[in-house]
């Protein structure tokens, strides 16, 4: 057998420079079918992507095409930094299965006071095991953070969910149905900020070209975070506005009052159908390697890197997901 071609496997597939490469990476790192797989066949993949980034021979792999896929399934399941495989509900496979349900529950049940305070709470719930499954090895989330960042979230998401449901009562039923994107919407406007508050009070890495550390931003921190928090909006607007209109329509020809039962079925599935594609897509919007001019930065960052770099135009910084 010939030896495999080598290739630098920790670099996405797929040209980030644009928006279809970055589309077709997410597709793979967001794949449900990923959740299927055995703790065993997730063992072999890690064992693929050590032997390989090694520089071992990899006898289970005919191709190079056979280690990407590997590198991929590892990918969706393992911690890119401890390398400690993650909660399966909490891993970026899982997201397309949760948020259907959640999502299907909250288009389903959104008029009910009960069902608004549990779907909500259900979704933030959901959020915190996502982002302390994904939180960040070199600078970990605290208990505290994760706990005060949860509450501020529920709760968030909650006020504007009932108080929205209270105020559009007497509107036309497509607007009640458009509540939980806003509730949705604000949740992660205080989430996602929460969870990375050290990164705004403290900035987060800025590189050159070749990876090297050249600085600490607070701007970029919060220009990365503003591009996650438009991202993860972007990934529910699609499933939350769709579903709605669909159901209104449902509703005016009268199939609702003649099979009431379907309601919640036909919101789940059309949603799952939709996230299946507006999961990937809305994280392609923004490149994971994020670039900002020297010149916008912070006058003491800016004058640093200057001084140590005079010839630096731009720089670099990883936006998170």
């Amino acid at each position: 057998m010939a030896p495999l071609p080598r290739v630098d496997i920790d670099q996405p597939k797929y040209d980030q420079s644009t928006y279809v490469g970055r589309a077709k990476h997410f597709f793979l790192v967001t794949n449900p079918l990923n959740v299927l797989a055995s703790n065993k066949k997730l063992e072999e993949a890690r064992q693929i992507v050590l032997k390989y980034r090694a520089g071992k021979e990899v006898p289970e792999c005919e191709t190079i095409e056979d280690v990407w896929r590997a590198k991929y399934l590892y990918d969706s399941a393992f911690h890119p930094e401890t390398g400690e495989r993650q909660i399966i509900i909490g891993r970026m496979s899982a997201q397309m299965p949760m948020n259907t349900l959640i999502t299907g529950g909250m288009m389903a049940f959104y008029q009910s006071t009960r069902a608004v305070v549990f779907w909500q709470w259900f979704n933030q719930t959901f959020n915190a095991i996502v982002n302390y499954t994904n939180r960040s090895g070199a600078s970990p989330v605290s208990k505290s953070q994760l706990l005060t960042s949860y509450c501020l979230a529920t709760s968030g998401a909650l006020a504007t969910a009932l108080s929205l449901n209270r105020a559009v009562k007497m509107m036309n039923p497509l607007v009640g149905r458009l509540v939980p994107l806003v509730a949705v919407a604000a949740g992660n406007c205080i989430n996602i900020p929460c969870m990375r508050m050290q990164e705004i009070r403290n900035g987060i890495v800025l590189l050159d070209e070749k990876n090297t550390e050249v600085g600490v931003s607070r701007k970029a921190a919060c220009l990365g975070i503003s591009a996650v928090i438009l991202s993860r909006i972007s990934m529910a607007i699609p499933g939350m506005t769709m579903t709605p209109v669909l159901m209104n329509v449902l509703e005016k020809r009268g199939f609702l009052a003649k099979y009431p039962n379907w309601n919640a079925p036909i919101q789940t599935l059309f949603c799952g159908f939709v996230l299946i594609f507006a999961t990937p897509m809305g994280c392609a919007f923004f490149r994971q390697r994020a670039a900002i001019k020297v010149a916008s930065l912070e006058t003491k960052v800016r004058e640093n890197i200057q001084k140590k770099r005079p010839d630096l135009d731009t720089v670099w910084y990883n936006k998170g997901l």
